[in-house]
């Protein structure tokens, strides 16, 4: 592994710090209870892109590989009726397959948010969150929600972001 993939790997680690302690009780109901929710991904790329724009940052662009990337982390959650980076494969292989392994990446997500201003409102508010919004070397993101409606969350989003 070249340096510049273990740094990659090692911010990686580090900017998913504040998510991987998230932790949710399964609930066995969730099989075959989730759907794809239908998002404006490009409003949730302008209002993030209006907060990066804020903090002196570069707008990001919606990147359809993305999208799928967090539509299949969101859907493994909603799955499992769990909130983790892991479930579906580590944060790391699944960028990987998703053709971004020397790229920087980052991954929030959350569950129970009604609405896509409410989950934005919830990762401003998280440190660990926030920082991963405001990396400077992101420039597109992929998001997604799938609802779970017989799970306690309801609904579990995912957010990919990565740069160039």
């Amino acid at each position: 592994m070249s340096k510049f993939s273990l740094a990659v790997a090692a911010a990686l680690s580090l900017s998913l710090a504040g998510c991987g302690g998230l932790s949710f009780t399964p609930e066995p109901s969730v099989e075959n209870a989730t759907h794809t929710a239908i998002l404006d991904e490009v409003a949730a790329a302008a209002a993030i892109s209006a907060y990066r724009v804020q903090h002196g940052l570069s707008p990001v662009i919606v990147d359809t590989g993305l999208v799928k990337a967090a539509a299949f982390q969101a859907g493994n959650n909603a799955r499992h009726g769990q909130l983790s980076h892991d479930v579906g494969g580590s944060f790391t292989s699944r960028m990987a397959s998703a053709g971004l392994a020397r790229s920087y990446a980052a991954e929030n997500l959350s569950a129970g948010s009604e609405t896509f201003e409410q989950v934005l409102a919830r990762w401003k508010a998280s440190p660990e969150h926030n920082k991963n919004m405001l990396l400077p070397q992101i420039r597109r993101i992929g998001i997604a929600r799938v609802d779970a409606p017989d799970t306690r969350y309801k609904r579990f989003w995912a957010l990919v972001m990565a740069g160039g």
